[in-house]
């Protein structure tokens, strides 16, 4: 693994362990921030908890698990997805700039919703990457090139070995027994 990878995962995910914490901790200081997103989530996901809290809360332990699961390196790319899934109506709830009223709090906030924005770039590209090693998707083609490859050489080892025999057979035939 290289060194970008050792340092990089673990300093994105900090972020997200420090954040995720946060609310699981004190989901009550987020609630009423997440409801405008939170509540048509919850209507459209019915295996989502009713109450806002426990979804805060809910979204905090994902953030904790798979954070540290990116910074120790254990399955980093679904890790990767599942920081992104909370990511975007965390950003979405917290950071809403365009409903700012204040100048300063609506460039602070815009700030921030790049700054996330910004986050979620470096998570897809965490997702994407597989570490040096072949992707599944190259994978699976290689190894569908290579049985066909083992099925047309094995075709070829029968027909190259049915001919003679099928000659021995009929002189065997022949011969009085």
């Amino acid at each position: 693994m290289s060194l970008l990878r050792v340092l990089g995962r673990p300093m994105l995910a900090s972020m997200f362990i420090a954040g995720g914490m946060e609310s699981v901790r004190n989901p009550k200081a987020v609630a009423p921030v997440a409801e405008p997103v939170v509540e048509p989530v919850t209507e459209r996901v019915p295996v989502l908890p009713d109450r806002t809290e426990q979804v805060v809360r809910l979204s905090g332990a994902v953030q904790v698990a798979a954070g540290l699961m990116l910074a120790t390196g254990r399955m980093p790319r679904l890790a990767a997805l599942a920081i992104a899934g909370t990511l975007v109506p965390t950003t979405l709830a917290g950071h809403r700039f365009w409903e700012a009223e204040d100048s300063a709090e609506r460039t602070e906030q815009r700030i921030h919703f790049f700054k996330n924005l910004s986050m979620l770039g470096g998570l897809l590209i965490a997702a994407d990457d597989t570490g040096a090693a072949p992707s599944l998707l190259w994978r699976g083609r290689h190894t569908t090139q290579d049985l066909r490859r083992e099925a047309r050489l094995l075709r070829h080892s029968v027909r190259a070995t049915t001919g003679p025999a099928a000659t021995a057979g009929r002189i065997r035939a022949k011969l009085p027994v």
